[in-house]
């Protein structure tokens, strides 16, 4: 039984031999010079921002406003902690009830092209999105069938490019197929948004070995869309190295929609720290001791 000082911070041992009480205080000794935790040598964290054209965000949760009651969106932005928030242009309606007048000053809006099945057409609601929004930022969408909504990796590339070298930001979503993604960068890309699972599917990182692989060949943001069901799977994508998430259906759909913001907020963060703390590696076929393998009990 040991008591504990609030004072000096040492156990007072009550009961212990002689011989126990000195190995007790070597084992006690030995812990605190090797224990780091609050000496303030990890303390901080540094990161870098994330960064899209030029554009510098702290925050790396992007957040989907599609369809939310409207009343919905402030309260929802806030506890996400989100600077980035999609829309379609159909939802950008100049008349009465446009998203844009729920959403707070200082967002970034990143108008998609929801609908448009070819690259021409994702070009035109590109350049109507741009004066609508006043933004030069676009997430290309090109979805050629209604049943998987997946999509069209050329058309997006073509896409791309025309908008790339028209001065746009363009921030493509795309089937997870490295070769595509190197050849969006190409285009211009400013980021790559591979799916994890089929749009709205909240099925989460089904993708996961093809997303690995373009993070680890990317000269731009790689930002994982559509799938993602969890704030546990949003953690695990970016501690796969994943720069951002992007989420919607998870949050709409939850029972506490601000709340659930905030859980997705949280849990990219943590995923963020991990990544940078350096994830220890994972082992296979043996167990290896968690404690000294030296030094036992005499």
């Amino acid at each position: 039984m040991e008591h504990y000082s609030s004072q000096q911070n040492q156990p007072h041992r009550i009961g212990l031999s002689a011989e126990d009480r000195a190995e007790a205080e070597r084992l006690s000794g030995a812990y605190t010079a090797h224990n780091l935790v609050g000496s303030g040598a990890y303390d901080r964290i540094e990161d870098t921002p994330l960064v899209l054209g030029g554009h510098e965000f702290s925050s790396r949760f992007i957040l989907g406003s599609g369809r939310y009651d409207l009343r919905l969106i402030k309260a929802t932005i806030e506890n996400a902690g989100t600077q980035i928030v999609t829309m379609a242009l159909r939802r950008a309606q100049t008349s009465e009830n446009s998203v844009l007048d729920y959403i707070p000053d200082g967002i970034t809006l990143l108008p998609n092209t929801s609908g448009a099945r070819t690259a021409e057409e994702a070009v035109r609601i590109a350049r109507l999105a741009r004066d609508v929004c006043e933004t030069d930022f676009v997430k290309v969408e090109i979805k050629r069938e209604e049943k998987y909504l997946l999509p069209d990796n050329a058309e997006t590339i073509k896409a791309t490019e025309i908008l790339a070298n028209e001065g746009f930001v363009v921030m493509p979503y795309m089937f997870p197929d490295p070769l595509a993604a190197h050849d969006l960068e190409e285009a211009g890309a400013a980021a790559v948004m591979p799916l994890g699972a089929m749009i709205g599917s909240n099925k989460g990182l089904r993708m996961r070995d093809f997303i690995e692989v373009i993070i680890a060949n990317a000269h731009v943001p790689v930002i994982v869309d559509a799938g993602i069901g969890r704030p546990s799977q949003a953690c695990e994508a970016m501690e796969m190295g994943a720069d951002a998430v992007m989420a919607y259906t998870a949050v709409a759909s939850a029972g506490n929609i601000p709340l659930m913001a905030r859980a997705f907020r949280d849990a990219i963060a943590a995923g963020r720290a991990a990544y940078l703390s350096g994830l220890g590696k994972v082992v296979e076929g043996h167990a290896v001791p968690s404690s000294p393998t030296t030094g036992y009990l005499r």
